[in-house]
């Protein structure tokens, strides 16, 4: 993909204007990555990557909206000032990296459900021969998986984490300059939110538990207690003791 990147970046039309300025911005799809944003809502497996994609597709179709919006909130775009090409390309390969990371979770989620029993490292063999996907360092996924067969996340591999660290700093500043610069990057963001949502090991979804139990009676676990006993409060002291029964999608 970023091959055929390239080419299109360079291709001229016959007035020798750039080509990708007269494609209109609005993208199709055939329904591969919903379909894949399907079986991750299944599998209750992250995949915010090709998630954000396809919502960005969905988002690019409001052509109208779209229009209307940019007249209503218009904002220069600066993008790119306080950045260098590297930056932008460690940003690139981390995120690339997120993605194959989140795929392969899929992927096993799946065929632990299913009881496939799939060689992922085969997998990410074959692929190095395929029409879209053939990256490199899909070997590096093979030798992964050859090493740890029951590895649970590529993230946790020795090749990945010594990659994500180098090229933390510059994927940081290439996300917030996309911020500040009004420019939309959703599956960058997207990856280094699933990141840094990977990595925290204390996140605020105990917040949302007790919202939960709240409006809900939902029930919640406990830290000081071991895993698989749930309780529930009477926040407002007029709820009582009835709950709603557990239950988890």
């Amino acid at each position: 993909m970023i091959e055929i990147t390239k080419n299109i970046l360079r291709f001229r039309d016959e007035d020798g204007k750039p080509m990708l300025d007269k494609i209109l911005d609005v993208a199709g799809q055939k329904g591969t990555g919903r379909w894949s944003a399907i079986a991750a809502m299944d599998e209750s497996d992250p995949l915010t990557l090709i998630t954000e994609a396809v919502y960005a597709r969905l988002l690019s179709a409001l052509y109208t909206e779209r229009e209307k919006a940019s007249g209503l909130y218009p904002e220069p775009v600066e993008l790119g000032e306080n950045l260098f090409v590297e930056e932008i390309r460690q940003a690139l390969y981390a995120s690339k990296l997120i993605s194959y990371a989140q795929g392969f979770s899929l992927i096993r989620r799946a065929s632990e459900h299913y009881g496939w029993q799939l060689d992922y490292g085969t997998i990410a063999q074959i692929w190095r021969k395929g029409c879209i996907i053939r990256s490199v360092f899909l070997q590096k996924i093979t030798d992964a998986y050859r090493k740890n067969p029951e590895l649970e996340n590529l993230l946790f591999d020795g090749f990945f984490r010594s990659k994500i660290q180098a090229a933390l700093p510059s994927w940081r500043k290439v996300v917030a300059e996309g911020a500040l610069s009004g420019v939309a990057l959703p599956a960058m963001s997207a990856a280094l939110s699933y990141f840094d949502g990977l990595r925290n090991l204390h996140s605020a979804a105990n917040l949302i538990q007790a919202q939960r139990d709240y409006f809900g009676a939902h029930t919640y676990e406990r830290t000081d207690h071991d895993r698989g006993i749930f309780f529930h409060t009477n926040w407002t002291g007029e709820g009582g003791n009835t709950v709603s029964g557990i239950y988890n999608a």
